[in-house]
């Protein structure tokens, strides 16, 4: 019971009036005490009352996902001012557009103006073309070879990183347009991933000729992109060095064959200016208002980067609130025990929901603009806040807890969690979980919802790059 003994007095030190605010994120980070008094927090329109108001489906649990699309346009808007002419925009939706709603976001990205989008595997690029997604889509890992004619049909670009990946592709490919009765299948599109430093995926440069050539000599199939991935953006003197293999590999290129669209730069090179824009810029966490953990942007980056504004918050409301008394445990273990009287709300977010197990006992949430402790190991499906300090009338089932992003004057950001997890702001996201409801909004109005079983969109096809309206669109019909 050690863990359980800090907390205690943690929390007989506030309630004593100490100064400080214990350990945790708000300490970590140099931040007021986890209360104050102040005006009364103002009230906000209930979820249920605005999703109704707004013509959507009401929500399965009183936890979700809050999306703001206009930040997202604003984020790329952000980006774009960064770019040359004629420099495409490729933002990455891969891992659910970062947790964000895959469909919800391909879908209203088209409305952006955006070039292309990125995903990661060839059933996220299946997802988006099923929701009438028609922007262009490229898989950045490799695909399995039997796949490749199904990625030709999807009109979805596939990537290679491996010489016998490669060679067989290009038998499978042989083989569809040999065996096809009703004509050969459609154009594959391939983009190589060149080895330059990372030593993750990619061709050895010595290779690149060779898949040039086989890929130019092969029928229905064409070069559609060469690119390399940075191992650390924020890291001139490396960046510059694999800018240069891959600058190197491209020079290795047959000269009297046109280049293919070359991209090396994501979020984090583009911010800190350490790898060229080349033909198009992969655009991952920035898309979503963040910048990479740790990175250090420059003068003539930074205006874009003080532009971006998160795109998700994570909210709930209770689903109980007791008062228990002195001694009394919260949930397993028991690794917290109350000090006091306490009032403790359960908030239906747990460990299935991407909300940590490591952070049992070590984060906070906001509640009426005020920062409480989240007490006791975190459950699959729930964690349990201290809200017995909460000033005014008792906090109950009505009011509503941010547990990522911004409350009144406050805000716990995807940074502050990273580093209470020892992870980075990527996993934070990512891990979000797909049963976790998104609500989407634009000028602080819901339009549109995503849950296990429906998806239901405001925004329609027209020229955003959806072949189909999503207006209404559920998983149920």
């Amino acid at each position: 019971m050690a863990q359980a003994r800090r907390f205690r007095h943690a929390r007989n030190s506030r309630a004593s009036g100490e100064s400080g605010c214990g350990r945790g994120i708000a300490a970590a980070h140099g931040r007021a005490p986890l209360l104050s008094s102040g005006a009364p927090f103002p009230a906000r329109t209930p979820i249920e009352v605005a999703l109704r108001d707004a013509g959507l489906p009401p929500l399965p649990r009183t936890a979700w996902l809050a999306i703001d699309l206009d930040r997202l346009a604003a984020n790329l808007a952000a980006v774009r001012s960064m770019l040359p002419p004629g420099v495409r925009l490729e933002p990455v939706v891969k891992a659910d557009a970062y947790g964000h709603g895959a469909v919800g976001v391909a879908s209203f990205l088209g409305e952006t103006g955006v070039d292309g989008l990125s995903v990661a595997t060839l059933d996220e690029a299946r997802e988006l073309r099923a929701a009438g997604v028609t922007l262009p889509l490229l898989v950045l890992f490799s695909i399995a070879p039997e796949l490749a004619v199904e990625a030709a049909r999807l009109d979805v670009a596939i990537t290679i990183a491996d010489r016998v990946l490669l060679e067989r592709t290009l038998d499978a490919r042989a083989a569809a347009a040999s065996g096809a009765a009703a004509g050969p299948p459609p154009q594959l599109v391939v983009h190589l991933e060149v080895e330059t430093g990372l030593g993750r995926g990619g061709l050895d440069q010595s290779e690149t000729p060779w898949a040039a050539a086989a890929i130019r000599d092969a029928p229905g199939i064409r070069l559609g992109g060469i690119w390399s991935h940075l191992a650390a953006a924020g890291q001139p003197e490396r960046s510059g060095g694999q800018s240069r293999r891959f600058d190197a590999a491209l020079a290795d290129l047959l000269a009297d064959e046109p280049l293919p669209m070359r991209h090396l730069a994501a979020s984090g090179a583009l911010l800190a200016g350490t790898a060229p824009s080349l033909d198009a810029v992969r655009i991952g966490l920035a898309t979503y208002g963040l910048i990479p953990d740790g990175l250090n942007v420059p003068v003539a980056g930074a205006a874009a980067a003080a532009a971006l504004a998160p795109v998700m918050s994570l909210h709930a409301r209770p689903v109980r609130v007791a008062d228990l008394p002195a001694g009394h445990g919260v949930s397993y273990g028991p690794s917290f025990e109350t000090a006091r009287s306490s009032r403790i709300a359960t908030l239906p977010i747990g460990y299935a929901d991407g909300w940590s197990r490591i952070l049992s006992n070590r984060a906070e949430a906001l509640v009426r603009g005020l920062r409480v402790p989240l007490v006791g190991t975190v459950a699959m499906d729930a964690v349990m806040a201290d809200v017995t300090d909460v000033p005014g009338a008792p906090v109950s089932v009505d009011d509503e807890f941010v547990l990522l992003g911004a409350q009144g004057a406050d805000h716990i950001g995807a940074g502050d969690l990273a580093q209470a997890r020892t992870t980075i702001s990527y996993e934070v996201l990512t891990s979000m979980a797909r049963r976790v409801a998104r609500v989407y909004y634009r000028s602080a109005v819901p339009v549109g919802l995503r849950t296990l079983t429906e998806e239901t969109y405001a925004w329609h096809s027209s020229s955003s790059g959806m072949g189909i309206s999503a207006t209404s669109k559920s998983t149920r019909s």
